[in-house]
């Protein structure tokens, strides 16, 4: 890494921020890679495990910032969380001793990163404990859409309140728990993300009622992370009934303690198994689930659509780029539109991608940024009322920002494969999801063969 100045488009102010020269593939990649766990899941079982009927462990979890920072939050409101060892590659295993809502009343903090999960999982689960919360995070956190969480939980009799006495639509904010939730029917809007009614889910059983969620406005988007969490919820026994659309209902009662394998984070396998198209070689990701909710099992079909061989076999998902790599629409991408926004700037022919506005409210404006950066490298996108529209157009080397957003530099790094002179700013915001991915990155492209012979 290099100390050159650039921009923090995070923040809006000037930063030394290091560039990463991202690796240029002189042949195709002919790899095998695992990845850590899922983030999604990791977080939601950690939340589930400090509400349970008695100690938890979770097996092959994710080790990252976001999962580093629920680890701190449940242990701030009381849960124990050890690090006892595992038998994979990616660290030790958990174990989760869930907190008791009535030991203490002492006000705790809780820094939330950038983290999602963190910020609107947790205020919930603090409104169980007796005692003030507050609630805080990374400057660029500030902008995320929260009030949806925080209305939600004044509905709910949970006092939230600002600085001043004031109501707060975003961090910094407090959370004043008594013990006990009651519950019942609540009307939300979660059109600004499924976070908001996973989170609420999360923490439903132990309400005195349970929990009745209706959803009204605009539709929920990514509804795959909603069918994951009803999934986790009901194997550790919690009964939902999600029969009606947009109503979610959560029966009152004991979480079971539970024994849980952490699948691979199929979204974070995207950018590998990008690399099969933009170098035409093959990559592997072995141990890929035969049934999942995690969103990243959509790869089999989108990488199919621009022109990849993609074969399930035996538990090894393996896909090969073909010749070229061809334009094509996508609707509800989700989290993976950064890695297939990088696909479709180096396509052959154009590209649509729809129902993706949310991300509008993620770690960055995903779609301002993703139009800024390909743009920057002599692309041609252009952003639509709910996603992008990607052209075909001769790319050159030049900064890729990051903006603080994971998703954004290993979408970089992916560029870089197929263009000289790429440099990625800030590679180590990828620490917030998969903190091995430059030394990962590195050790695939070992494998590109210059003569063209990916077998």
């Amino acid at each position: 890494m290099t100390g050159t100045t650039s921009a923090n488009t995070a923040t809006g102010k000037a930063a030394d921020l290091p560039l990463w020269p991202a690796p240029y593939a002189k042949g195709p990649v002919n790899a095998t890679v695992t990845v850590p766990g899922s983030k999604s899941l990791t977080n939601r079982f950690l939340v589930l495990a400090a509400l349970a009927d008695g100690p938890s462990r979770l097996r092959a979890p994710l080790h990252s910032r976001d999962s580093a920072l629920m680890i701190q939050a449940l242990r701030q409101l009381g849960a124990t969380v050890t690090e006892v060892p595992g038998d994979g590659d990616y660290g030790p295993d958990l174990e989760i001793t869930p907190l008791d809502p009535t030991a203490s009343s002492a006000e705790t903090a809780i820094d939330c990163g950038l983290a999602g999960t963190v910020m609107r999982f947790v205020p919930p689960l603090a409104a169980l404990r007796s005692g003030a919360t507050i609630f805080d995070g990374d400057p660029h956190a500030r902008n995320r859409p929260m009030g949806t969480i925080i209305e939600a939980l004044i509905a709910l009799g949970v006092p939230v309140a600002a600085e001043g006495g004031r109501t707060p639509s975003a961090l910094p904010f407090t959370v004043e728990g008594t013990g006990e939730v009651r519950g019942g029917h609540l009307v939300i809007d979660a059109s600004a993300s499924s976070q908001f009614v996973s989170a609420l889910l999360l923490v439903g059983a132990r309400f005195t009622e349970g929990l009745h969620l209706e959803h009204v406005g605009k539709p929920v988007p990514s509804l795959d992370h909603i069918t994951m969490t009803v999934e986790v919820l009901r194997s550790v026994g919690v009964a939902v009934d999600d029969s009606v659309p947009n109503h979610w209902r959560v029966s009152p009662g004991t979480i079971r303690a539970f024994d849980q394998r952490i699948e691979q984070d199929l979204s974070n396998a995207g950018p590998f198994l990008a690399a099969a198209l933009a170098t035409g070689g093959t990559v592997r990701v072995p141990n890929w689930p035969a049934g999942t909710t995690q969103v990243g099992d959509m790869w089999r079909t989108i990488l199919a659509a621009m022109g990849a061989t993609v074969s399930l076999h035996e538990g090894t998902l393996t896909v090969t780029g073909g010749a070229s790599i061809q334009g094509a629409d996508f609707d509800e991408t989700s989290e993976l539109a950064p890695t297939v926004a990088a696909l479709c700037a180096l396509a052959d022919g154009p590209s649509r991608l729809t129902g993706i506005a949310h991300l509008r409210g993620h770690e960055t404006d995903r779609l301002a940024a993703l139009v800024a950066e390909i743009n920057r490298l002599g692309g041609d996108a252009e952003e639509t009322a709910d996603g992008l529209v990607i052209r075909p157009a001769a790319l050159h080397g030049g900064v890729v920002h990051s903006y603080a957003d994971h998703r954004m530099a290993t979408a970089g790094a992916i560029l870089g494969l197929a263009v000289e002179g790429v440099q990625v700013e800030d590679i180590a915001t990828t620490s917030k999801t998969m903190p091995e991915f430059p030394d990962m990155w590195t050790r695939m492209l070992e494998s590109a063969t210059p003569d063209g012979d990916s077998n």
